[in-house]
């Protein structure tokens, strides 16, 4: 098994190393550490705006032209976080409380270095991983029938909608939105149209690219558009600053592999976003510490564990996207929409089917990550210039670049005008505390559920214990149902529990937490 997984590896460099592919692979790192850096644009504002793009490229280049938006941006997004306080995604808000003391101490530097260090090694280990947990998959891919496709799409649906954050009833209620905006159109076995309202311009269904772009892109802007100061004046970062003692990087190596190990576990389930693995990290680093009372002071800790968490996710969150078909978040859907727009059925044969794709993505991993090391160190000074780009210049610039991205798809202002909807509505939407990201889902994994669904039932004629007389299948459908469970117990407990009185300085480090991420989401 292990020799098969080194031959398909050299296979992947293979075809990660052939000039089209090496040059979108570098591209879409490039673009994506770029973007990383820049306020109001994460990986899927990026996406969202190239997804056109993929159409007339190959789907090796496409997949990974993406990919390699996706984790440079992951890079990308510590800058900020580090030297300015400002979550730029997510993801990152937790670097804020340990990393931005240390800039005030003079440190921002060396706690960049850390990240880039720990950065690099969680996501070797999660390549490393790929590349010896995926294979293990084929053995069982033949095993996969349309009852069992359902069951893990219809947990993956489960998972995404009540792990997002917020309300889990919220979240169940934006993936059925995004359920009913995926049966729009023609339906596939009776050619009867469906939620159409009567415009000829829906028959093929709403497009993924302007369900993206307006979710995603137009409604981040509309949120933000009444912030036009300059932030970052007067940063300066130079190489030697980059350097961390001795002393930090003994301090680092342990909370590096904790947090290497929590993005692990997490990349394998499907619906915990990156979001909630930084914050898992953070919170095991200061459980095991023997000076819990410095994190959010300066320890050089509470940067390293979480970075190396969300890195190490990054990687292996394609294993369930590409092996079983179902995204870990809302990036992961819409690289999997990318794949379903060329034509390729993600899944557990897709090893088998297309090994040029998952081979060559796995192995431009590797390259991706080395080149934004190389990328990172002496352009640091490049990066923090960036973060002083004024808004007013920043958002016009984009919403033009995502009408044409979005017009250029069918050649029709019909889908830019659904831009404009979905962008008014998401932006409503995450107004109201809503998370938009499990519509974007349901509308990639709804239709897929829908087919398995009827083509499982006309194979049984019509017996539904076919769900659940199949073992695989009934495997899912029973974690399905716990998952359910678990979150009917969480709500009764959360409601029904007498809160026990804290001391007045944990009180304030939640607020202060909490205050962190209002303001990355």
């Amino acid at each position: 098994m292990i020799e098969k997984s080194l031959l398909d590896l050299m296979y992947g460099f293979g075809i990660a190393f052939e000039p089209h592919n090496l040059m979108w692979s570098i591209f879409g790192v490039v673009a994506g550490n770029l973007i990383g850096v820049l306020p109001g644009l994460g990986a899927l504002a990026a996406i969202s705006i190239l997804l056109p793009l993929t159409y007339v490229m190959h789907p090796v280049a496409a997949i990974l032209m993406l990919s390699g938006i996706f984790y440079g941006s992951m890079y990308g997004g510590a800058i900020g976080a580090i030297l300015l306080n400002l979550p730029v995604h997510p993801p990152h808000a937790v670097a804020c409380l340990d990393g931005y003391p240390l800039t005030k101490k003079g440190r921002g530097g060396a706690a960049l270095g850390v990240a880039m260090a720990a950065s690099f090694f969680a996501a070797s280990v999660g390549i490393a991983v790929m590349v010896f947990f995926s294979p293990l998959l084929v053995e069982v891919a033949f095993k996969f029938g349309p009852a069992e496709i359902f069951s893990i799409m219809l947990l993956g649906l489960l998972a995404g909608s009540t792990m997002s954050k917020g309300s889990a009833i919220k979240g169940v209620a934006m993936t059925l939105f995004g359920l009913l905006t995926g049966v729009v159109g023609t339906d596939v076995n009776t050619g009867t149209m469906r939620f159409t309202f009567g415009m000829l311009n829906l028959e093929d269904g709403i497009d993924l690219v302007a369900l993206a772009m307006g979710l995603f892109g137009v409604a981040e802007f509309l949120l933000s558009v009444n912030r036009m100061t300059v932030v970052g004046s007067g940063m300066k970062m130079s190489l030697k600053d980059l350097r961390p003692t001795k002393e930090e990087m003994k301090k680092s190596f342990f909370p590096m592999l904790r947090g290497t190990m929590v993005g692990t576990l997490f990349g394998v389930l499907p619906g915990t976003g990156p979001t909630i693995t930084t914050f898992v990290a953070y919170a095991l680093e200061r459980k095991v510490s023997k000076h819990p009372e410095r994190f959010g002071y300066g320890e050089i800790a509470g940067v390293a564990s979480p970075e190396a968490a969300s890195h190490s996710k990054t990687q292996v969150d394609f294993i369930p996207t590409m092996s079983l078909g179902i995204p870990g978040d809302a990036v992961m859907a819409l690289i999997l929409g990318a794949l379903l727009i060329q034509g390729i059925q993600p899944g557990p044969q897709l090893i088998t089917s297309h090994p040029d794709i998952f081979w060559g993505l796995i192995a431009s991993f590797w390259v991706g990550n080395l080149l934004l090391v190389v990328l990172n160190v002496p352009l640091i000074g490049l990066w923090v210039k960036m973060l002083q780009v004024p808004y007013r210049f920043l958002f016009p610039s984009a919403l033009f670049f995502i009408a044409v991205g979005c017009f250029s798809t069918q050649n029709s202002l019909f889908e830019v005008g659904e831009v404009l909807v979905f962008g008014v509505v998401g932006a409503l939407l995450v107004y109201l505390d809503f998370s938009v990201a499990p519509i974007l889902l349901g509308y990639v994994l709804g239709p897929m559920v829908e087919e398995n669904f009827r083509r499982a039932l006309l194979l049984s004629r019509g017996d539904m214990m076919v769900f659940i007389d199949r073992p695989i299948s009934a495997g899912f459908v029973y974690a399905s149902a716990l998952l359910i469970l678990a979150q009917i117990i969480s709500f009764v407990w959360k409601k029904y529990r007498k809160p026990k009185p804290q001391p007045a300085a944990v009180v304030a480090e939640q607020k202060l937490e909490e205050k962190t991420k209002a303001y990355a989401e």
